[in-house]
């Protein structure tokens, strides 16, 4: 006799024991519906079962491939699955793949950005409300000059960090 696995979701396997429970149990109502779905004309079969929107790919490794593999994905705090994944999209979409620590320094540079924006468009403000003379228009003028060097420094850590993303994540050595 065959036998049949299939994994599900937590909540679905729930449900699924849930119904299942007055229909004789879950053997029971799974040969029941397999013996429903052979009966039905395979292309009906097919069109009624969506595709899945993600595959699974499995990959067999030597240990010392492996062992590299998980030291590397260990080094930037992911899996081994995600390690693999990034370098999979990086390949496939040429665009950086950030790793929990990378995605949240990035969240902080957008961050100090929009409070430097904040800061200029006040003092942008302030200088288009007000008669400035002498001194204060300088000191006016030369905070906006800091911020303008504050922002330059953070576009060009932040060019540097996706290069050196991207760095990584490339083929070549």
């Amino acid at each position: 006799m065959d036998r049949f696995t299939v994994r599900l979701p937590d909540d679905l396997a729930r449900r699924f024991d849930a119904a299942a429970a007055s229909r004789g149990g879950r053997s029971r109502l799974l040969r029941r519906l397999i013996e429903g779905a052979a009966d039905v004309p395979f292309p009906a079969l097919v069109e009624a079962c969506p595709r899945p929107s993600t595959g699974k790919l499995t990959l067999r490794l030597g240990h010392p491939d492996l062992a590299a593999v998980e030291a590397a994905a260990a080094f930037l705090g992911l899996s081994r699955t995600q390690w693999i994944a990034s370098l999979i999209r990086r390949r496939l979409h040429d665009r950086p793949q950030l790793s929990p620590p990378e995605a949240l320094a990035f969240i902080e540079i957008q961050r100090e950005l929009r409070r430097i924006g904040v800061n200029v468009n006040q003092i942008a403000r302030a200088m288009n409300t007000a008669v400035l003379k002498g001194a204060v228009l300088d000191l006016e003028l030369a905070q906006i000059n800091a911020f303008s060097a504050e922002i330059r420094a953070h576009l060009v850590g932040l060019r540097q960090a996706f290069e050196g993303n991207l760095d990584y994540w490339s083929a070549e050595p």
